[in-house]
């Protein structure tokens, strides 16, 4: 598990075991966890964070979309 991005509370990271799942970033703060998709950037999966904070992770995962491409392709050597 690598991070690739910190901002305040939230971690976002890439798990080197997701290679054949479509380019993702898990995002952690505290016991709450979600998973957004890259290509489109869209919510995967949620644990523990609520809409508003959901909304907010998305519009930072779409402002950052492509330095976490990019952060994907590095993890795989793609």
């Amino acid at each position: 598990m690598s991070t690739v991005l910190r901002i305040g509370p939230y971690r976002f990271y890439i798990y080197s075991a997701d290679r054949a799942e479509p380019a993702h970033v898990h995002v952690k703060r505290d016991d709450a966890e979600a998973k957004f998709w890259l290509m489109p950037v869209r919510l995967a999966r949620n644990d523990g964070f609520r809409t508003h904070e959901l909304r907010n992770l998305k519009k930072v995962v779409e402002k950052h979309q492509q330095d976490l491409l990019e952060a994907w392709n590095e993890s795989f050597d793609l």
